[in-house]
């Protein structure tokens, strides 16, 4: 079992906490001032304003997915693993508990496939066989709710592209140990990336993952344009400066 997060992360639960009763009102407008922070990727800040809004409305779906949200990103600036692995547990957590209260709401659906995505890394193979599961189960229903989530499609291509990525030996290890993975090709994550960039052309993480998945199909070419274009892109979102960071290194490997 891991660790609770107040334990491991006593620091950030303080910062989250300690304004609680100063931000004390309706929800709405915590949720306000807490998607605010959100906009400047503060994450601990967004807390604030986002855990006294869960006391006032606990089964706030949306509310929940947003706390999710913080959490991974939070796990993101954190150092050492087993902080990680509890802020990543807690983004989990929050996830699950949106899609109990409405398994149709495609942003719950997305919250649990990219929390699980996040924390597999850092988990065994057992644990990320089962979450690889529930990734692809997780990525499909928010397609099928929200054909038009580029994220949907994202999280779908990055499943496809680590499945198309277990060689022979591993692939039947895995089936020995916890059953047969499925066969998935490198096209299959190549069309999700590309429908991706159909659906959001604004999102840079899109053009260096098909990028990616290019140059392991020998398109040598077409990975350096996409992953050039999107280094070229303006860094909006958390994960940004990382995928940047992934895609100089894998550009460098190509020269």
């Amino acid at each position: 079992m891991n660790p609770p997060f107040s334990k491991v992360f006593p620091g950030i639960v303080a910062l989250i906490l300690a304004p609680a009763v100063l931000h004390a009102g309706p929800a709405d407008e915590l949720i306000a001032k807490g998607d605010v922070s959100y906009a400047k990727l503060q994450a601990a800040e967004s807390l604030k304003f986002y855990i006294p809004a869960e006391k006032l409305e606990p089964n706030n779906v949306r509310l929940l997915v947003r706390i999710s949200r913080e959490y991974r990103h939070l796990m993101s600036d954190a150092a050492k693993p087993e902080q990680k692995l509890s802020l990543g547990s807690t983004a989990v957590d929050y996830a699950n508990r949106a899609v109990t209260l409405d398994p149709n709401d495609p942003e719950a659906q997305l919250a649990v496939a990219i929390s699980y995505g996040k924390l597999a890394p850092l988990e065994s193979s057992k644990d990320r066989f089962e979450a690889s599961r529930i990734i692809k189960g997780a990525a499909d229903k928010v397609i099928k709710l929200d054909p038009s989530s580029d994220l949907g499609w994202h999280v779908l291509g990055r499943w496809y592209l680590a499945i198309a990525q277990v060689n022979a030996f591993e692939r039947a290890m895995a089936q020995f140990a916890y059953g047969k993975l499925p066969e998935c090709t490198y096209e299959d994550a190549a069309q999700c990336f590309e429908k991706a960039i159909e659906l959001n052309p604004n999102r840079l993480m899109h053009y260096v993952e098909l990028g990616r998945v290019y140059a392991r199909m020998g398109r040598t070419d077409a990975a350096r344009r996409f992953i050039t274009k999107g280094l070229a892109m303006r860094e909006t979102e958390k994960d940004d400066p990382e995928t940047k960071r992934q895609g100089q290194q894998l550009l460098a490997e190509l020269q």
